[in-house]
């Protein structure tokens, strides 16, 4: 009801101003796991099996993994747990999930980033975040 009215109030305020769509992903706190595997849509899938990862630390809000660089993230164990799950999911990478930045995870990112003709670099770089639709 509030995220009606605020788009309500921005668009008949706004006078001929561009509108725009607030962000489910950025402002929608109903969600349990922010790192859990989204699809395009924003929709959360559970995991089968728990993995010791899925039980570290991590941040309350999905908006905060965006202000942080890709130095910050690969030392988390929880982001590399998902950055893991994801590629495994998908097929590129078939270690264990545990949630190390290994030499495995950089081939793995190496592929994805040929199969998505982006720049191969091997590391987690922001294309490869919104094609993993990791924060």
């Amino acid at each position: 009801m509030l995220k009606t009215l605020v788009l309500l109030v921005l668009l008949l305020a706004g006078n001929g101003a561009r509108a725009f769509i607030l962000d489910e992903e950025i402002f929608g706190g109903n969600t349990y796991d922010v790192l859990a595997p989204r699809d395009g849509h924003g929709v959360m899938h559970q995991g089968r099996v728990p993995e010791d990862v899925d039980f570290e630390p991590r941040y309350r809000w999905r908006w905060i993994y965006y202000f942080q660089v890709k130095e910050q993230l690969i030392q988390q164990p929880a982001y590399v747990g998902a950055l893991q799950s994801d590629l495994r999911r998908l097929g590129y990478y078939c270690g264990p999930v545990d949630g190390v930045y290994s030499a495995e995870v950089g081939d793995a990112i190496a592929r994805l980033q040929k199969n998505h003709s982006l720049r191969v670099t091997g590391t987690l770089t922001d294309p490869v975040r919104r094609a993993l639709h990791l924060p």
